[in-house]
């Protein structure tokens, strides 16, 4: 509901003004972008370790517990609807999952074999119900036009503020199942490039699962495209170490950072005071080799932990990343 209001006053405010925050934003680095692929094919991957509810036949879907073993899936989705008189234009439509098609194994994913497909793989973060990483995916989808095939991988999480113990454990638990879908993705002659973007707790696991990867594939990191890790959740320490064991691929990784994120603030202090990744300064973080965007003079709530999803120039941030381009600060 948040959202909704954000995304209404953006429209209702800027709009006459800028054309809307979201086209000022994605016209800004001087390139204009198709809709997104999801948008006219609003079928969505899904790889998930929570256990299914009821089949999947229904909501919720996937629960908070974890599998015996990963589950992949489609997902049937509706887009919001369109035109510039739409309850859409002024923040009051949304994303809709309407159903779960399971599927055996990774590589039946992909409805149309024939071509290669990119893939974007978003791994959501603390405090979440599967179809609301699910929704996620489609709203970073949709709001970096992308083309290609998106996918959710989605851990086992409460989805409550607090079991935060719970998801950090589970999402470790998880980098095994994340290596093994980044793995098959890889080893189908359908899928070409993969890029990842990762909020909060999921970074954790995807760091962790990359780092698997590297030290059993060294050239695996030849497929990856763009790593974006927003607001990371992940002890600062632990990190540096993870990004010396990924090579080359640290290149191509983009930490999208606040410090006035609070909620890593409080991540930080049950962490015994350990500065996290996303909260960390700029200059400690390009040391390692890494593209860094500072937004903290984007976010304009009490929390700004979800930048990339609620601030246009912070989506553009990840356009660009996935584009090959290097980010620009303000852009």
């Amino acid at each position: 509901m948040l959202r909704a209001f954000a995304s209404a006053a953006c429209t209702l405010t800027l709009g006459a003004s800028v054309g809307g925050c979201t086209s000022a934003a994605l016209s800004s680095g001087g390139a204009t972008f198709d809709a997104a692929e999801l948008s006219t094919n609003p079928t969505l991957l899904v790889a998930t370790t929570r256990k299914p509810v009821n089949g999947a036949r229904a909501k919720p879907w996937y629960g908070s517990e974890r599998a015996a073993r990963l589950n992949v899936a489609r997902a049937k989705l509706t887009p919001p609807s369109g035109g510039r008189f739409s309850l859409n234009a002024v923040g009051l439509d949304d994303w809709r999952l309407d159903a779960i098609e399971p599927t055996s194994q990774i590589g039946d994913l992909y409805a149309e074999p024939g071509g290669t497909r990119d893939v974007l793989i978003y791994v959501h973060g603390f405090n979440q119900t599967f179809e609301n990483a699910a929704l996620d995916a489609a709203r970073i989808s949709e709001g970096i036009r992308f083309r290609g095939e998106t996918m959710v991988f989605s851990w086992p999480s409460k989805a409550s503020l607090l079991d935060y113990g719970y998801d950090r454990e589970s999402a470790m638990w998880s980098r095994d199942a994340l290596d093994q879908v980044l793995t098959g993705l890889m080893a189908s002659p359908v899928t070409g490039r993969i890029h990842i973007v990762a909020h909060s707790v999921g970074t954790m696991l995807t760091m962790e699962a990359l780092r698997q990867i590297c030290a059993r594939q060294p050239a695996a990191g030849d497929r990856i495209g763009a790593v974006v890790f927003a607001s990371p959740d992940i002890d600062l320490d632990v990190f540096t170490s993870s990004v010396e064991r990924v090579g080359p691929l640290a290149g191509k990784i983009t930490v999208v950072t606040a410090t006035n994120d609070r909620a890593l603030a409080l991540s930080g202090f049950l962490a015994g005071g350990i500065t996290r990744v996303g909260a960390a300064e700029k200059a400690k973080l390009e040391q390692l080799g890494l593209r860094v965007i500072d937004a903290s003079a984007q976010g304009w709530g009490f929390i700004n932990h979800d930048l990339f999803l609620s601030n246009a120039k912070v989506r553009q941030v990840i356009r660009r990343a996935v584009d090959g381009r290097p980010p620009v600060d303000g852009a």
